[in-house]
């Protein structure tokens, strides 16, 4: 089954990133499904699984209809639904729904049978209680703690920044932490950490600004903090209470 998904998905690389030049997508976004391109993208996600499946299309005949066709209906869609404000999300959509129909595929021609029990395992579910507080519980904690300061004059003052990048990269942090902990990779939080320090504290230096420098290394002790708790809690859940 996993073999068969792998090829499946080897081929979808090959079709919508390896041959796929920029070209194509432009001229697919300009003219949707009058793209000459677009054939041509389709027929590249033919030949690929043709050759991924050794030519063998008497045994997979209805999973190569079923992934050409579906591929064609969603790039369509996505082609039509496409602007530049949801550009990003359509592009996430559109690979989910692919991926979707490679699994479907799949089991298809799987002798297993669908199983989620996994996800109801105990480990399991220790782990995403743990992730979920190490990415949304942790960052409503930092915004209560930190709320007691209003840096709204040296907001003003400093270089503009990405939107919402501070938010990311704290969330990204914590898991990196988290994962490091969980792995018992304990160096790679030290080299995080000082990763962060020269690319962080660097400009904050020269900003000369001492409110925003004292706001940021609280922010960032707190965020690695909050990760270190849910790596240890984890931990402590999987061996002393021997979930498995």
């Amino acid at each position: 089954m996993m073999l068969l998904f792998i090829k499946l998905l080897l081929a979808h690389f090959i079709g919508d990133f390896l041959f796929q030049p920029k070209k194509w997508v432009t001229h697919k976004l300009d003219k949707k499904h009058k793209s000459k391109y677009l054939y041509y993208h389709i027929l590249i996600h033919f030949i690929a699984l043709f050759i991924v499946l050794k030519a063998d299309f008497k045994s997979f005949w209805l999973g190569f209809i079923i992934i050409i066709i579906s591929h064609y209906c969603i790039d369509v869609i996505k082609l039509h639904l496409n602007t530049p404000k949801n550009a990003r999300v359509l592009f996430f959509v559109d690979q989910i729904a692919h991926l979707l129909v490679l699994f479907l595929v799949t089991l298809l021609y799987s002798q297993y049978p669908l199983d989620f029990d996994w996800l109801f395992t105990p480990t399991t579910i220790v782990f995403i209680t743990f992730l979920l507080f190490t990415t949304s519980v942790a960052s409503v904690i930092m915004k209560v703690i930190i709320s007691k300061w209003n840096l709204d004059t040296a907001d003003e003052n400093s270089i503009d920044s990405l939107e919402h990048a501070g938010a990311y990269i704290g969330v990204l942090e914590r898991v990196f932490v988290f994962l490091f902990i969980i792995t018992d990779h304990w160096e790679g939080v030290g080299f995080l950490m000082a990763a962060k320090s020269i690319f962080r504290f660097g400009d904050l230096s020269k900003a000369k600004d001492r409110k925003l420098t004292e706001y940021v290394l609280i922010g960032t002790l707190i965020s690695f903090m909050l990760a270190i708790i849910a790596g240890l809690c984890y931990l402590y859940f999987i061996n002393d209470y021997k979930i498995s």
